[in-house]
């Protein structure tokens, strides 16, 4: 009964996991190269191979979890899609938006 409460709880996880990966995926891969440039960040070519990696980890996570020695790939292509999502993306629609440095996160200085 326990074992079958874990395979669904890594299964639900995982499914998580798996979003969030996807979202920075097709984030990245909507955005143009010169964005990552003008935002000072890591290339989008660098950017696109760490976000389909980390979707790849995660499907292959989602088909097998029972596989836990998987689960540490695992939680490093969540990182991975993490900081793109929580650096890299805001730092673009920054550098979309023409950069204006005056405004704070919570409006103008």
């Amino acid at each position: 009964m326990t074992y079958l409460i874990t395979q669904w709880l890594l299964l639900l996880l995982g499914l998580m996991a798996l979003g969030l990966q996807v979202w920075a995926l097709f984030d990245c891969l909507r955005t143009k190269g010169a964005d990552f440039e003008r935002a000072s960040k890591k290339t989008k070519n660098f950017w696109t191979l760490v976000t389909v990696a980390a979707t790849v980890v995660g499907v292959l996570f989602v088909l097998s979890p029972q596989m836990s020695f998987f689960l540490l790939f695992e939680l490093a292509a969540v990182t991975a899609s993490s900081v793109f999502l929580a650096d890299v993306r805001p730092a673009l629609q920054d550098a979309r938006r023409g950069g204006n440095r005056s405004q704070g996160p919570y409006g103008p200085w």
